[in-house]
């Protein structure tokens, strides 16, 4: 078999140990290793890059953002940052149709803003607003298909920890990603409550009612949001103002939400330990995935798969949109079956040599960081897409009263959503480079 062969063979392989339910960082790991023999026929060659390649991952300074940003999210959590996000948007929000489900949308939103991750704005919110969801009515599988949904806003507006790896990935700047993607961010927020203003006018019956707030509650609620603020702006005007790197923006955030939490008596010796181990295992489990990524792309890259592949695809004379579409469409489908890190690991070194050879019309920066976004939302939708979606498990894992087939029934909504967005970003680029245009 030529080397060109053996890479492409790779694929199938890596599939099917993903199916038997090996984990996705181990089968990359494993078929890199193999791989590396193969083509080199050489043990040595491989084993050595056993030692390089899990030096030069684990000692990344890029990388070192990715610890700090999970555990400003616990930090956060510990504070009461998220319950503070919730009653502020319940109170402005809740006496609406379906307004408890648009106040957890926008709390998702706000807890996305300190949070990189999705699953734990999926699970921290999920523990505030569900409990108030059933208070007011609302059906079972509205509930955590809201949050469900919602949570994807977590990886969406910055500061975000599949931003950072895709950043890494394609050589980007993670300040322009970050920018990037705050248009579209909002425009998810504002999509899904439009969703959930459809959904209970579809179905009357899967929200309650509840009765409105005193003006001067709402602002008194409003008010306690004083901590987010202050974290995001410190955080994110810091790095846009050149005061600090992302990294050290991502400690300071980090720093900042430890303060608070223990000012608010959520942090002592117990729970900072707790917060310490939870952000180790996920910091393990996502640097595994990231070594195991990284042997496999290094065997993909000696047998020439994302070089051929990209020859190949630009040498059939397709429109570079139906390209494009074609690859959006294996997103989602990956999105069934894989997590959201794996799926931007896996296939980012194959796809983006093909799209930055297409002309989209905008500058290869501005191409790779519009492909970046939308790649990103395509990904977000894996997450809640059934059979497999991440984040419909999590919140059915918090709610065993609800049948699963009735979260993928309202999600299904959601995600019309998130299509039309995409078809949106992709129709207009300018969306999502407006900021990143008006600001350099």
């Amino acid at each position: 078999m030529s080397n060109l062969e053996i890479g492409l063979t790779s694929f199938p392989l890596l599939l099917v140990l993903i199916f038997l339910r090996i984990p996705i960082g181990l089968a990359m790991f494993l078929v890199g290793l193999g791989g590396l023999y193969f083509l080199t026929g050489n043990p040595n060659i491989a084993l050595a890059k056993l030692k390089t390649e899990t030096y030069s991952t684990f000692s990344s300074y890029s990388l070192s953002i990715v610890p700090m940003f999970l555990l400003m999210g616990h930090f956060a959590t510990l504070g009461g940052m998220s319950q503070a996000l919730f009653k502020a948007a319940e109170s402005f929000l809740g006496h609406r149709r379906g307004g408890v489900a648009m106040a957890a949308v926008g709390a998702c939103a706000g807890f996305g803003a300190i949070c990189g991750s999705s699953l734990a704005t999926a699970a921290t919110m999920s523990q505030v607003a569900l409990p108030e969801l059933r208070r007011y009515g609302y059906s079972g599988g509205f509930s955590t298909a809201t949050l469900a949904a919602g949570g994807t806003l977590g990886i969406l507006i910055p500061p975000s920890v599949i931003l950072v790896i895709y950043a890494i990935l394609t050589e980007q700047n993670i300040a322009k990603l970050f920018l990037a993607a705050f248009v579209p961010g909002i425009l998810a927020a504002v999509g899904y409550m439009i969703t959930i203003s459809i959904y209970v006018r579809l179905h009357p019956d899967a929200a309650g009612v509840r009765e409105p707030i005193p003006m001067a509650q709402r602002f008194k609620a409003l008010a306690d949001v004083w901590p987010v603020l202050l974290v995001f702006t410190a955080v994110v005007g810091g790095i846009y103002l050149g005061i600090f790197t992302p990294t050290e923006g991502a400690a300071v955030g980090a720093a900042g939400t430890g303060l608070i939490a223990l000012a608010n008596g959520g942090l002592n010796k117990v729970t900072l330990i707790e917060s310490f181990m939870a952000t180790a295992r996920s910091t393990a489990m996502i640097f595994f995935i990231v070594l195991g990524a990284g042997f496999y792309n290094g065997f993909l890259a000696l047998s020439q798969v994302p070089q051929e592949l990209s020859n190949y695809v630009v040498g059939l004379g397709y429109s570079p949109w139906i390209i494009l579409a074609i690859i959006l469409s294996l997103y989602l489908i990956f999105g069934c079956v894989m997590d959201s890190l794996s799926m931007i690991l896996l296939t980012i070194p194959i796809f983006f040599p093909i799209i930055a050879s297409l002309d989209f019309g905008l500058t290869m920066e501005e191409t790779a960081i519009w492909f970046g976004i939308i790649v990103l939302i395509v990904v977000e939708v894996g997450l809640i897409t059934p059979p497999v979606g991440m984040n419909l498990f999590v919140i059915n894992s918090m709610d065993r009263l609800t049948p699963m087939v009735e979260t993928y029934k309202a999600v299904m909504y959601f995600v019309a959503s998130d299509v039309i967005r995409v078809i949106l970003l992709i129709a207009f680029p300018g969306i999502t480079l407006f900021l990143l245009r008006l600001l350099h």
